[in-house]
């Protein structure tokens, strides 16, 4: 199983930049085995059943993209630099790990200030990687990040464009409410109230499932045999209520759909051991390619992924390769928008 194998032509204009509005006008492909239907957002009601259950990731981003000045005091006297920071993950000791441009002029011990009473002072440096130690802690740190950070926007939105104000509400969705994700599970983000209360009232079902997307979602694969692929690890967690409801629906013959490759990875997650859903919270890095035995997951809705990504790969395990070429060329020709801020498909094996 080749790299090459998930690779396909995607011209740069098809790569979103801004979401759509309404969230749900967003573009909906809708591939039941072979069968591709062109629809949109707010009609998934039409393609879901009483008694089906949707899985939503109720991860919150931050705004981890932070811009500051390096203090450096010196026999001249004091120094300053400007400094990008990327938060990627908190330490058990309060302490964050981030990515900073340029971290080769930060020394150990030296400071970043942010602004209005916000800084961090360095305390260690590996892989490429910094570990910071804010002055500030608990609400009092939320409210600093709040005001001076901006959303870490994917790099190939980044690369077109810099976060603005909009980003904060357009880079999260709308049942967001646990603080620890550095990128968004962007398929959820084609959900409004509006389209919730339609699909409640079809008789569809909900369940919150938590899992923090870290940066290492973007990283590229870079071996030719992806089995050879190791994945980064991100924490989640399937509460007892949530296996319960997930149990309770497939016994009734619903259907299990994660909203995103994140709300789908965990609960595969909490499959894995037994076979059934159970319980669970910890780290996860499971890999899903070719071959992966799905043991809960009816069907997917998804955005449209990168060229040569896990996630693509994760997609043709669930579709099949062949098939999703198929759809991802059908995505192309007909000019679906692109990754985080881009269309959704609503991915059905067997048809």
């Amino acid at each position: 199983m080749k790299l090459s194998d998930f690779d396909f032509d995607l011209p740069e204009g098809l790569i979103a930049t801004r979401p759509a509005s309404p969230r749900s006008s967003a573009r909906l492909l809708v591939a039941e085995g072979a069968r591709i239907t062109d629809a949109v957002v707010r009609d998934l009601p039409d393609w879901l059943r009483p008694g089906d259950r949707l899985i939503l990731n109720d991860t919150k981003v931050i705004p981890a993209r932070l811009s500051g000045q390096r203090v450096r005091q010196g026999a001249g006297g004091e120094s300053r630099a400007g400094m990008e920071v990327t938060l990627l993950e908190p330490r058990p000791d309060g302490r964050w790990a981030a990515l900073i441009k340029p971290l080769r002029k930060l020394g150990m011990g030296e400071r970043i200030e942010f602004g209005a009473g916000f800084d961090a002072r360095c305390v260690e440096k590996s892989d490429g990687q910094a570990v910071l130690e804010f002055n500030l802690a608990g609400d009092d740190f939320d409210a600093a990040l709040e005001r001076a950070g901006a959303m870490p926007l994917p790099p190939y939105i980044e690369a077109r464009r810099k976060a603005d104000a909009r980003d904060k509400h357009d880079y999260q969705t709308v049942w967001a409410r646990k603080r620890g994700a550095v990128a968004a599970p962007t398929a959820s983000l084609h959900f409004d109230d509006p389209l919730l209360e339609r699909l409640a009232a079809k008789g569809v079902q909900f369940t919150h499932v938590t899992l923090h997307v870290g940066a290492g979602t973007f990283l590229p694969v870079k071996v030719d045999d992806v089995r050879q692929h190791r994945m980064h690890a991100e924490w989640g967690e399937v509460s007892e209520d949530a296996a319960r409801e997930i149990s309770e629906t497939r016994a009734n013959g619903g259907r299990i759909i994660p909203v995103g490759t994140t709300a789908l990875r965990l609960i595969e997650t909490a499959a894995r051991d037994g076979g059934a859903i159970a319980p669970w919270e910890g780290e996860t890095d499971i890999f899903i390619y070719p071959g992966f035995r799905f043991r809960v997951t009816d069907a997917l809705m998804t955005n449209f992924h990168l060229p040569k990504s896990t996630l693509m790969m994760l997609v043709a395990a669930l579709m099949g390769r062949e098939p999703v070429m198929r759809i991802y060329a059908h995505a192309v020709e007909e000019r679906y928008r692109f990754f985080s801020y881009g269309d959704a498909s609503l991915l059905i094996p067997g048809g």
